[in-house]
């Protein structure tokens, strides 16, 4: 369905929310008018049906295609059919789970038959006289089809036949064929089933007709002619194998030591624990091969196959030959072609479904009533297939009236999420980690998805694994944090994470989506990581002397243990020579002084010049203060109030195959709301005294700096520091004056 770009004959109202216009839904009639809406107004275009905190089996009834994804056109459809058959949509606003059956539209033929259905369905639940309908009432089919044979599903159980022969027939077919599950919970048939179990028990019946009206040929050995059969097919193989062997050796004599196997593959069996029916002795020929020598049928036959083969003489030799001991090529091909009419019979076979009921039973079912009586049983059952669907249009409409709403104000737009009086159904609950609580989680369908589009929201995320070790479940959230700091969010960082329903799930961070959080963060953050670097050249000096110090121990320690070693083991003291003389002083080296001296001297004129330029704004100097501060926080400020300006919902959400048609935009002050920073509940009493705090040295070495630039500027102003020598410095408004006029001298 293409959006509509004719205007709107319906006045509506929009809200301003996340930088963009949104609609307002207030009415029934917004509902029932919302084909006329432009798409381009509409904040969502596509939902996934899965992974929401809203009724699946709801956005699986509006996924009409089935492909997983709510589409507009889909959520249009369902607002003109509830709104053809409620007689006031202003009822879908009361998003409850029960409809009053008055508030059906009665006067149409599609809401009459729903009306029907749905007082059919509290009669069959006893709640005949009850005045409005359910979602309990319509999500139970089987309790709704419980006290019925019949629910026009097209599919019937044994128990409706009207006798037991039937019952018994369809109990046949179940067995045969497998069953399909009726409304009720039951197996049963349907149509399909039972065309094709009728058409196996003709074919097996006129299959065994055949072999009957040529019995003489087709069964050779009467009734004994397939156990005959069997053992004829077991040695068939290996006896056309022994003739053709016997046909080469009369061909050509040469031939006959490999006909009958090499001396040497004797010898590799024979170094094995021989069995009679290993495959080593099966794979050699039948008897010993011969120049047109008969088959022996006794004697000389190879061990494996004479068991085989003597119930092949009992059942076919003896039989169809009389008593044999061999059995020549020519008799062996006419016990061959005896079978040949059999063999082609057998080939033929139809109706296998339907073989283990036996012949009898099937010829039974075939000359019975039987199939004229299912096709009325399944004839009767589909008749009521126009009522039935409508009972589930009856739950459909009762899942929309509690539903459709909720589900607009999460997809036309998003109320639901900037209003923040309920819970977006995007939103999957809350975290609570580092002396804070996440309101804005989504669950991670696709994390390869996400890790493409999370860093464009531009949002400080951490994504956290969740778990439930009494059931077992896990699932992936991503948190974003829209207050306080950083510092303390790190990979491995354990939370506790309540989703929708209340129930607590264990959280660890496995990764982070480095952004800003707040502008407060971006000015301390130069600070903080001029402190980190710091501490970590500290770190690597210290761990650098440690290790020095280390091995200067070590080495001190082996010199005392080698000269213990060697007092003990020697009388007496073996003369020391004497110490080498001192290494000659080290000559100063000119450059380096030189270079010295440069360094110090820019060091000191770059000082000078800072303090000329910094003294000489005089009474300015608290604003010279105050633009170092900006110099320095200034431009990570800016960036952070950038990155904040441009924090966007719709990629979080588009990884999860929504079609965000809007930017939902996260602005600092409505970010800051998604993220409850730890606070004191007001008139909450503080004891303040807190024996284990830190050193206080800290705040008065800042109070010594502060008083020592307070000094500074006061030695300045009143030349102290310019008769000290520093004449570099210009001279204060009131050196200036006292110069002019001589006041003071």
């Amino acid at each position: 369905m293409a959006t509509t770009t004719s205007p709107s004959s319906h006045t509506w109202k929009f809200f301003r929310a996340g930088g963009f216009d949104q609609v307002r839904i207030d009415s029934g009639e917004d509902i029932a008018c919302l084909h006329q809406l432009d798409q381009k107004l509409w904040v969502a275009l596509s939902c996934p049906v899965k992974g929401l905190e809203f009724d699946v089996k709801t956005l699986e009834m509006l996924d009409t295609d089935k492909d997983g994804r709510v589409r507009a056109p889909e959520i249009l459809t369902a607002t003109k059919w509830v709104s053809s058959v409620l007689k006031d949509t202003d009822v879908l606003l009361k998003s409850s789970s029960a409809l009053p059956l008055s508030a059906i539209n009665d006067s149409t033929p599609e809401g009459k038959t729903l009306l029907s259905s749905a007082k059919e369905i509290l009669k069959n639940l006893g709640k005949a006289n009850a005045i409005e309908i359910s979602i309990d009432d319509t999500s139970n089919t089987e309790k709704i089809f419980a006290q019925t044979q019949f629910n026009g599903d097209g599919i019937i159980p044994a128990e409706c036949g009207d006798d037991a022969a039937t019952r018994s027939v369809i109990t046949d077919v179940i067995s045969c064929l497998g069953s399909q599950t009726d409304r009720s919970g039951q197996p049963g048939i349907n149509q399909a089933t039972a065309d094709r179990f009728f058409t196996e028990l003709q074919a097996f019946a006129d299959w065994n007709a055949k072999a009957e009206a040529d019995a003489a040929a087709t069964m050779p050995l009467g009734d004994k002619t397939p156990a005959a059969w069997a053992s004829f097919k077991t040695i068939r193989a290996k006896t056309d194998d022994y003739f053709a062997r016997c046909r080469l050796a009369s061909f050509d004599q040469r031939a006959l030591a490999a006909l009958n196997r090499q001396e040497s593959e004797y010898l590799a069996i024979a170094a094995q624990d021989l069995t009679i029916t290993s495959a080593e002795v099966a794979a050699f020929p039948l008897a010993r091969v011969e120049a047109d020598k008969p088959l022996p049928l006794i004697q000389g036959l190879n061990p494996a196959w004479a068991d085989a083969i003597a119930t092949f003489v009992a059942q076919v030799v003896k039989p169809l030959l009389g008593d044999k001991t061999a059995l020549t090529e020519a008799e062996w091909h006419a016990v061959t072609s005896k079978f040949a009419p059999y063999e082609a019979w057998l080939g033929a076979k139809a109706g296998f479904a339907v073989e283990k009921l036996g012949l009898a039973r099937v010829r039974e079912i075939l000359a019975g009533p039987f199939k004229p009586a299912i096709d009325a049983l399944l004839a009767r059952d589909k008749a009521l297939e126009p009522e039935v669907n409508a009972i589930a249009a009856v739950d459909k409409l009762v899942r929309l009236n509690r539903d459709l709403f909720k589900l607009l104000n999460n997809y036309v737009s998003f109320r639901d999420f900037y209003s923040k009086k309920d819970k977006a159904t995007f939103q999957a609950g809350t975290l609570y980690l580092d002396q804070r609580s996440c309101d804005l989680c989504i669950r991670i369908e696709d994390m390869g998805k996400h890790a493409v589009m999370a860093p464009l929201s531009r949002a400080y995320l951490a994504v956290c694994e969740c778990s439930r070790k009494l059931t077992g479940e896990k699932m992936t959230i991503a948190a974003a944090f829209t207050g306080g700091d950083s510092d303390n969010l790190m990979v491995g960082r354990n939370g506790l994470f309540y989703d929708r329903k209340g129930d607590d799930w264990d959280a660890t961070i496995i990764k982070i989506v480095e952004n800003p959080i707040s502008v407060r963060q971006a000015f301390f953050s130069p600070y903080k990581r001029v402190m980190r670097l710091i501490e970590e050249q500290i770190h690597k000096r210290l761990a650098v002397a440690d290790a020095q110090s280390t091995q200067k121990l070590l080495a001190t320690a082996q010199t005392v243990n080698d000269v213990a070693l060697k007092g003990a083991e020697a009388v007496q003291p073996a003369p020391q020579a004497p110490p080498p003389p001192p290494p000659p002083p080290k000559k100063i080296d000119i450059g380096v002084v030189a270079a010295l001296g440069v360094a110090v001297g820019g060091i000191t004129a770059a000082l000078g010049a800072f303090l000329q330029v910094f003294f000489g704004l005089g009474i300015w100097m608290p604003l010279g203060i105050i633009a170092i501060i900006l110099l320095i926080s200034g431009p990570s400020m800016a960036i952070a109030w950038l990155k904040l300006r441009q924090r966007n919902l719709g990629p979080l959400l588009d990884a999860n195959g929504w079609a965000v048609n809007a930017k939902a935009r996260l602005n600092i002050s409505f970010g800051a709301s998604l993220t409850g920073v730890a606070a004191l509940p007001p008139g909450s009493q503080r004891d303040l005294t807190d024996k284990y705090a830190d050193n206080e040295s800290g705040k008065y070495k800042l109070m010594a700096v502060i008083a020592l630039l307070v000094a500074l500027y006061l030695s300045w102003h009143y030349g102290l520091l310019h008769k000290a020598g520093l004449r570099m410095l210009p001279k204060s408004t009131w050196m200036q004056h006292h110069d002019a006029t001589g006041v003071g001298k």
